[in-house]
């Protein structure tokens, strides 16, 4: 059993400004010093490689005497002059998750664009991203031919090589269940009845309004199989390390970048200006080799840059410089945090998130057009009490993203 925690949200969205918070346990917002990193890059604020004068989690354990792996197929990771694998003695990309640069196309993969439900805000991206990952995934037979399947695989093996070189860190970094969703038939099949049409493989991120609601379901049944596939090879990773005998000695670190909209609030993908539970609400457990904090959990507020200070002081090892994130280890204790944290604080491009125990706001980088939100009444964040609670998004604004921030956000 894991401790889970509840109130689990990435302190930068999406995928590369959130990992760079796991490896390093510092806070890629508020930004500062963005520069898109080269002319096809992902133009969103804080999506660059690790900067220079921050240690990575693989360093200090590399130190430490720790012999480090990693396995990934998130693709933007392994573009060029990304530097994530940083301090780890062997690595592998699995190459050819959405419109990783891998296989050439031909009019064979081209023709498979006939089968994806292509429209709504952004079709022209999605299309890109389709025609390429088509051309990747052409000639798929067995399960083991998809990528979570593909990541796990060579994760045990991986693991299983460590096992003789102990003390070891590995990082199986799993881009599923990001889109395209497109998982063995028998798994979306639990979650769909059937359905006739061209397949809402990707969500074109913006309003819904475009899809049907067939379309909608549909997606979410894709997803949701998905996510299940993704749920039974992680399961036979940790049967793998059960019978390598692992599971005494072994902290296991389990958690997710970001989430995706389908419709709830009218938006489906990751929509900067529609921070809703389904996209800010993440995983995060802990499974302690002693069992600590085992099928409990907990409501304190945690994020992707507590991963390397709670690795670190599991192992007792003290990081080269101060972090920012904090150590999780004592709640695994049944103890208190060493900070309080009352509030919590994320960004998102040029949005930015923050909660306490009554409200929830988003608002722009400036604290515009800001939406409020009462927890307690209104959990999934359904209706906007901004204008009839005056001054509390400015308040937390103010109190919290500014201070967080150490000062006004930038803008590019």
């Amino acid at each position: 059993g894991s401790l889970r925690f509840t109130r689990s949200y990435p302190e930068s969205i999406p995928s590369i400004p959130a990992r760079r918070g796991i490896h390093t346990g510092i806070r890629t917002f508020p930004f500062r010093d963005w520069q898109k990193w080269y002319a096809e890059d992902v133009g969103l604020w804080g999506w660059q490689p690790i900067p220079r004068g921050q240690t990575t989690l693989a360093e200090t354990l590399s130190k430490e005497g720790f012999y480090n792996l990693f396995v990934t197929d998130t693709l933007h990771q392994f573009r060029p002059f990304y530097d994530f694998h940083r301090g780890f003695h062997a690595f592998h990309f699995v190459r050819g998750q959405e419109r990783d640069f891998f296989r050439p196309q031909t009019a064979q993969s081209k023709k498979r664009i006939e089968d994806a439900l292509i429209g709504g805000p952004n079709a022209s991206h999605a299309e890109e991203i389709m025609l390429q990952y088509y051309a990747n995934t052409l000639g798929r037979e067995k399960e083991e031919d998809w990528f979570a399947p593909q990541v796990f695989l060579k994760g045990m093996e991986f693991m299983e090589a460590a096992r003789e070189a102990q003390p070891f860190f590995l990082t199986v970094d799993v881009y599923d269940p990001h889109e395209p969703w497109d998982p063995p038939e028998k798994y979306t099949n639990m979650y769909s009845d059937g359905y006739g049409g061209p397949e809402p493989v990707t969500s074109s991120s913006g309003r819904s309004a475009w899809m049907t609601e067939a379309q909608l379901d549909r997606m979410h049944a894709l997803y949701s199989g998905e996510v299940t596939m993704m749920d039974e090879w992680l399961g036979k990773f940790m049967n793998k390390a059960s019978d390598l005998g692992l599971m005494e000695n072994t902290m296991f670190v389990f958690l997710s970048d970001h989430g995706h909209a389908f419709g709830e609030h009218g938006y489906a993908g990751k929509v900067v200006t529609a921070l809703y539970p389904e996209l800010t609400d993440t995983v995060f457990m802990i499974k302690h080799p002693n069992g600590n904090g085992a099928g409990e959990t907990s409501d304190f507020f945690v994020s992707t840059h507590d991963v390397t200070p709670t690795i670190l002081g599991a192992l007792g090892v003290e990081p080269p410089a101060p972090l920012q994130g904090q150590d999780l280890t004592p709640l695994l204790d049944g103890n208190g945090p060493e900070k309080a944290r009352p509030y919590f604080t994320a960004g998102y491009h040029d949005h930015v998130w923050a909660r306490d125990d009554r409200y929830a706001m988003f608002a722009r980088y400036d604290g515009a057009e800001a939406k409020l939100f009462d927890l307690e009444k209104d959990p999934n964040m359904d209706k906007d009490v901004d204008s009839s609670n005056p001054g509390v998004s400015k308040r937390m604004f103010t109190d919290y993203v500014l201070k967080d921030a150490g000062g006004p956000l930038p803008s590019y």
